[in-house]
């Protein structure tokens, strides 16, 4: 958790967006603790409620659970219900779109498919 707070979304959506992120590179591993709000509050000089507001929106998903006096902890399953969440996300926000100005311009989803896997700066490996 060491990047940097922006101003282009509300500062406990990227915190939350923070932790979910960890969890998903594996920082941040299922039944591990993680860090508290008083912690992210001097990581980030942030009020802790805001913080705290961040890290209850996991919470309210049950990404995160708490251990009363021991602090908050990833859920089992977290990882899998964030990709899932991610990968709706990616749908609507980029392949509808995608899929939409493709057509418009008159490429079959074919056509796509294969423009796709023909492309050499995707950044991602063949599988």
């Amino acid at each position: 958790m060491n990047e940097i707070l922006t101003q282009e979304k509300s500062i406990y959506i990227q915190i939350k967006e923070m932790i979910e992120d960890d969890i998903l590179r594996d920082v941040l591993l299922e039944e591990e603790r993680v860090p508290s709000t008083n912690e992210l509050a001097r990581l980030y000089a942030i009020n802790p409620a805001t913080a705290a507001k961040g890290v209850n929106l996991l919470v309210d998903e049950g990404i995160l659970y708490k251990k009363r006096g021991i602090g908050m902890f990833v859920a089992t399953g977290a990882k899998a219900q964030i990709q899932g969440k991610r990968r709706e996300q990616f749908y609507d926000n980029y392949v509808k779109s995608l899929m939409a100005e493709a057509m418009s311009l008159g490429i079959t989803k074919k056509e796509l498919v294969a423009m796709i896997l023909d492309a050499k700066d995707g950044g991602m490996a063949d599988e």
